[in-house]
């Protein structure tokens, strides 16, 4: 099970952390990523970390602006958003991967979804 939270209302260029709480057969999970849907758009790729968090990937429009971290002892992804954007805005999904992924993996990778944290940012 994977239980997502932290989403909120932000003004342009500021930060937000949301977090992901990994619990039962996510335990078991490789690779962990965040993915986003925006309204009329489709579920895209945002971040990706290994099991060790060490190894991990960003999408393009989020590169630089964005961290993907896991704290392996309490079981909780996280996603640092720095200088968030209008276009930032989006429901944010964790997922977890049961293999190794060194880039954002596509939709049809991910084996366990979280509910889902709406980001809105003006």
């Amino acid at each position: 099970q994977l239980v997502a939270s932290g989403g909120d209302s932000v003004q342009a260029g500021g930060s937000l952390r949301i977090s992901c709480k990994v619990s039962g057969d996510g335990h078991n999970t490789n690779s962990m990523a965040w993915f986003r849907q925006a309204p009329g758009k489709e579920r895209e790729g945002v971040a990706v970390s290994d099991r060790s968090g060490k190894g991990t990937s960003y999408a393009d429009p989020v590169k630089g602006r964005f961290t993907i971290s896991r704290d392996s002892a309490k079981n909780i992804l996280y996603l640092q958003m720095n200088a968030l954007k209008p276009e930032d805005t989006a429901m944010y999904y964790c997922a977890a991967i049961p293999y190794s992924c060194s880039r954002v993996p596509p939709l049809g990778a991910v084996q366990y979804w979280g509910q889902g944290t709406q980001v809105t940012v003006s």
